[in-house]
């Protein structure tokens, strides 16, 4: 399963960088991520200051 980013995202982009294939991206006030991208690694869960992304 693809990791999701939630409401508790502060825009950061702590996590867009750690991506090892590109699959997040900034959103409408938040990051994304492409879930058809997401290689479900929890690279972006790891750094994320606040716990944003999750395991869907």
């Amino acid at each position: 399963m693809a990791y999701i980013i939630s409401d508790d995202c502060i825009g950061c982009g702590a996590c867009e960088g750690e991506c090892p294939v590109s699959a997040i991206s900034e959103g409408d006030g938040k990051y994304v991520i492409n879930a058809d991208e997401c290689l479900d690694c929890g690279a972006c869960a790891g750094v994320c200051p606040v716990g944003a992304p999750q395991a869907e």
